[in-house]
C-alpha cells in the first residue's frame, strides 16, 4: 500500500528542505508542486519563469489530482507530495484529499515575508498562502474530527530529529536517520522552476539553525499573524 503524504504549505517555508529530508529515503519518492502550473493557467498570475513553469506540467488539475492518488512515481512504498496552499484555488476539487494524509507546514510570517521578498519584491497576502492554509487546516480537520498534524519550520529547523521523529509517528511511518542529510545540488525531481527560488537548498546538504533576521512587523505580517497562530496552537512538540 502505497501512503502518500501531501504536506501543505506557503512559500518560503523550508517546504522544499523538507521535501530534500524525504526525497533522500530509500522507500520514497516525492513531486514538487504538481499544481503549479494548473495554477497559472487558471489565474493568470504572473510569477518568475510563468512559461517555463506552464510549459513543464499539466494545466489541468483534474489530471494532476488523478497523478496523485496511485502509486508513487517509482513505485515506492512512500510517496511524497510537496503542495502550496494558494496553487488550490476555489475552483479546484479538493476530493482527491481525502486519499493523502495530508500535514501543514507552518512558519513565523515574519520570516515568511523576510525570504520573500528576497526573491520575489511585491507580495500579497494571496501570494503567501496563509489564508488558504488555514482554510485546508479547517477542512481537514472537520472531516478528521481531529486536527491534522502541523509542524512548525522553526521547530524542524532548531531539533529536527525530535521533530520529524514526531511527525513520522504522527503519519504512520517509519523514521529514517537519512531524512537529516542529503547530497547537495539539484534533483530531478525538482521543478523547473528550481533555477529561480531554490539557489540556498541546491547549497545545503542538512537543516541549519533557524535565521536570526526576520520582517519587522508590517502590515503584510500583521495581516499573516492570526492565520499563523490558528494552527501553531496545534503543532506537533517535539
Amino acid at each position: 500500500m502505497t501512503v502518500r503524504i501531501a504536506m501543505w504549505s506557503g512559500p518560503r517555508n523550508i517546504s522544499t528542505a523538507m521535501m530534500r529530508s524525504f526525497g533522500n529515503r530509500a522507500d520514497c519518492d516525492v513531486v514538487d508542486e504538481p499544481f503549479y502550473a494548473a495554477y497559472l493557467h487558471a489565474t493568470g498570475i504572473d510569477h518568475p519563469m510563468r512559461a517555463e513553469v506552464m510549459a513543464s506540467q499539466p494545466t489541468d488539475p483534474r489530471e494532476v489530482a488523478a497523478s496523485l492518488i496511485h502509486e508513487s512515481p517509482c513505485g515506492k512504498p512512500v510517496f511524497y507530495q510537496k503542495h502550496m496552499t494558494h496553487h488550490m484555488i476555489a475552483e479546484f476539487d479538493l476530493a482527491w484529499m481525502t486519499q493523502c494524509r495530508n500535514v501543514f507546514l507552518i512558519r513565523d510570517p515574519a520570516r515568511v515575508v523576510a525570504s520573500y521578498a528576497r526573491k520575489r519584491e511585491q507580495a500579497t497576502l494571496a501570494d503567501l498562502g496563509f489564508v488558504r492554509q488555514a482554510e485546508l487546516f479547517t477542512r481537514e480537520a472537520n472531516r478528521l474530527g481531529a486536527p491534522p498534524p502541523v509542524i512548525d519550520a522553526d521547530d524542524v529547523l532548531a531539533k529536527p530529529r525530535a521533530t520529524l521523529c514526531k511527525l513520522c509517528e504522527a503519519l504512520g511511518i517509519a523514521f529514517s536517520e537519512s531524512m537529516l542529510a542529503w547530497p547537495a545540488g539539484r534533483r530531478v525531481s525538482d521543478g523547473v522552476w528550481a533555477a529561480h527560488w531554490y539557489e540556498a537548498v541546491e547549497r545545503s546538504t542538512c537543516f541549519e539553525p533557524p535565521p536570526a533576521h526576520a520582517t519587522e512587523p508590517n502590515g503584510l505580517v500583521e495581516a499573516a499573524l492570526p492565520y499563523y497562530e490558528t494552527m501553531q496552537c496545534y503543532k506537533l512538540k517535539a
